[in-house]
């Protein structure tokens, strides 16, 4: 499973009023491992930021006189996403703007392989999967953060790289990669060892489940399912 965890940084909140993105930070994991590939990159957005924005992230439009326009990085990005399953915070917020300038490249003259992040990638919001994880909690990244034992001091000002490498742990530790995966949920399932086991003649002696073997090992599964936001493989390739 290939998976991009992603975030932006934006001159002001609604793309439909013109407001571009700045910056765009982007960490891949596959099968659960972070392999060090990353996309980063700062990005011209030819009008002014707002100042609640810069309060945010502190990114001012002399930083990035001299960066690129998306147009002209849209090809690699796309390149890096193509065919993942992306994990955002929020992620309506991200895939509109990103959208917006994907249409406003192609509307320049821009050839790029798809008109929208949908047609090359699938879509997972994290804040939707930490809401139904821990409902009436808060679930905004910093929250998260203090919920799994994150370290993210370092996140003084919003940043989309560092947005992105920290919501790569929390992700894997919220479906069950870096904490216990049993917590208070569950209490441990007993493993006895059955005496006398052989296997005479070359046939294995096998050992059917009981009734309650059989429910413990689906309440297993259960928990599993919901850790992994529906993505228990004992169940999908069952």
């Amino acid at each position: 499973m290939r998976q991009v965890v992603l975030d932006t940084e934006t001159t002001g909140l609604e793309p439909s009023e013109g407001h571009r993105i700045i910056e765009v930070g982007a960490i891949e994991i596959v099968n659960r491992r972070l392999t060090g590939r990353r996309f980063h990159q700062y990005v011209n957005p030819d009008r002014e930021i707002d100042a609640a924005a810069i309060e945010i992230h502190g990114i001012t439009n002399a930083m990035l006189e001299d960066k690129p326009h998306f147009a002209d990085v849209a090809a690699e990005f796309l390149g890096f996403i193509e065919g993942a399953e992306l994990l955002i915070h929020n992620a309506p917020f991200d895939v509109g703007f990103l959208n917006a300038e994907l249409a406003r490249a192609i509307n320049g003259g821009c050839a790029l392989p798809v008109a929208a992040i949908e047609d090359c990638c699938t879509v997972q919001d994290t804040l939707k999967l930490a809401r139904t994880l821990h409902p009436g909690q808060k679930n905004s990244l910093d929250a998260l953060c203090r919920r799994y034992s994150i370290d993210n001091s370092q996140r003084v000002v919003h940043g989309a790289l560092l947005d992105a490498e920290i919501l790569a742990d929390v992700y894997l530790a919220m479906t069950g990669g870096q904490t216990a995966l049993f917590d208070e949920e569950t209490t441990a399932i007993e493993v006895v060892a059955t005496e006398g086991f052989s296997c005479e003649g070359g046939t294995p002696l096998v050992i059917a489940p009981s009734a309650e073997e059989l429910a413990a090992h689906e309440a297993y599964l259960e928990v599993l399912d919901k850790k992994s936001g529906g993505r228990c493989l004992w169940r999908l390739l069952g």
